[in-house]
């Protein structure tokens, strides 16, 4: 197992990644805020396999600029540590360690990006300064490495869905991939914040899978029926303060009556805000009988 090489500015970064681009070897880019778990491993995988022989650069920058005001910048784990021995184990090649500063020279930024209107929904009704701050980074970061791969998980599928409307929008040549959500045993979705989840609460968390459950079992039979079902799965759940719970197009547009779509869920277990989705098909054919909607519309 070989220790990645760590860049610490960009100088150091551009050095690291020279060979390659003299090469012409294809680079793949892991955007992560540390606290690594198997969740992002399996995205250093992914990256892997698109690259080939080429570098998978992992960034590990806890992004200030996607944190309000009372959110939890100062909680947010920092693990460096353990971080680069999950990408020595998965054969990362360069570990991208920047300073607040080194990503933010002189201070916040005078140009940043407008997410646009599908960053109002959603987190962004939660969270209306969030995704301006994620835009941000990633140009950032797309600037900086240059990586023809970027790899992102679909947990974050807002976050996803936007930065693939970035990439489109802006004209970036960058290809976004966006890789399976990992899950715990019982359906909880990985995430650096199920740390702070104590015992009772972990054991209530899983009720946002168990709500998607319910939610896709029923999408043969419409919308109605989805929101339905799920509502009542919330319904047996305790201490789980829900957020929202909405169903759309897979670009977050409004769901169709009949086809692919996204159930995305947002709630709060104790002090720990958790999200999770499930893609779905919505829809039956002529020979399903309905069922009926157990929640209501």
């Amino acid at each position: 197992m070989t220790a990645p090489r760590v860049a610490r500015t960009r100088a150091e970064l551009a050095d690291a990644l020279a060979p390659a681009r003299a090469a012409g070897q294809r680079v793949g880019l892991v955007p992560t805020m540390g606290a690594l778990h198997e969740g992002h491993a399996s995205l250093m995988r992914t990256a892997r396999q698109e690259v080939g022989d080429g570098p998978v650069v992992v960034s590990v920058f806890v992004n200030p600029m996607q944190f309000a005001v009372g959110e939890d910048l100062d909680r947010y784990p920092r693990t460096l540590e353990t971080d680069l021995e999950v990408c020595a184990a998965e054969g990362v090649d360069v570990v991208f360690v920047p300073s607040v500063e080194e990503v933010y020279p002189g201070g916040e930024p005078r140009v940043t990006l407008d997410p646009g209107p599908d960053a109002t929904v959603l987190e962004g009704r939660i969270r209306p300064t969030h995704f301006r701050g994620v835009l941000t980074v990633v140009a950032k970061l797309f600037g900086l490495v240059r990586p023809d791969v970027a790899v992102f998980g679909q947990k974050d599928y807002q976050q996803l869905a936007l930065i693939r409307r970035m990439v489109a929008d802006l004209c970036m040549a960058v290809d976004v991939v966006g890789a399976p959500t990992v899950r715990e045993p019982d359906g909880l979705a990985l995430s650096s914040r199920n740390r702070y989840l104590d015992p009772e609460q972990r054991l209530r968390a899983v009720a946002l899978h168990l709500t998607l459950l319910a939610a896709a079992h029923a999408a043969p039979y419409g919308i109605h029926a989805v929101l339905g079902s799920a509502r009542a799965e919330l319904r047996s759940a305790h201490g789980v303060d829900l957020d929202y719970l909405e169903v759309t197009a897979p670009d977050l547009g409004p769901a169709p009556e009949r086809g692919e779509a996204r159930v995305l869920i947002a709630a709060r277990v104790g002090g720990t805000r958790l999200i999770d989705n499930i893609a779905i098909t919505l829809g039956r054919s002529p020979d399903e009988r309905p069922v009926p909607d157990p929640g209501g519309s």
